[in-house]
């Protein structure tokens, strides 16, 4: 488990981990909401190699909360087998924009097969005269990727039937 900052990056630049963050079309994103109940949504998300960002409505919910306590954590991971997960937790900057960024818009490319790729650029740059960029800015991180490392549970769970 990464915990300062030189592990952080250490983690996040493992070759496994770097495949996650530059392909993985959705990250799970989980906060506080302001009834104090937990939330988790899927992003389209950009690695930027030191902060993960998404976009958003300025007046959308997850902007307020996480206005209130920017404190988050997030999945990226696969449904292959062996699976991979990274885990992140960090704190999320907000910055209110005009229009809709380029980056946001490379971010949904990610998602979007190339035949709806102009149309969906075309339709979200109509819809929003501004965005909130949610940049999270790593504080710890782990990376399972069930080969070389896995759950510390069940690593104890092996130990223990190996004795």
């Amino acid at each position: 488990m990464a915990e300062n900052r030189y592990e952080v990056e250490a983690e996040l630049n493992k070759s496994i981990a770097l495949v996650l963050l530059r392909s993985c079309p959705i990250a799970r994103i989980a906060y506080t909401g302001l009834d104090g109940a937990p939330r988790v949504i899927p992003v389209g998300f950009l690695w930027t190699d030191r902060t993960l960002d998404f976009w958003t409505a300025p007046t959308s919910a997850k902007v307020a909360a996480l206005e209130s306590d920017p404190r988050v954590a997030i999945t990226i991971d696969t449904t292959t087998q062996p699976p991979r997960a990274l885990l992140i937790r960090g704190v999320a900057t907000l910055t209110t924009m005009p229009g809709v960024p380029d980056e946001y818009v490379a971010a949904s490319m990610k998602g979007i097969p190339d035949s709806g790729r102009a149309e969906f650029t075309s339709q979200v740059r109509d819809l929003y005269d501004e965005m909130t960029c949610v940049s999270i800015l790593p504080m710890w991180a782990k990376l399972l990727d069930f080969e070389t490392v896995i759950p510390s549970a069940v690593a104890e769970l092996v130990r223990n039937k190996t004795r």
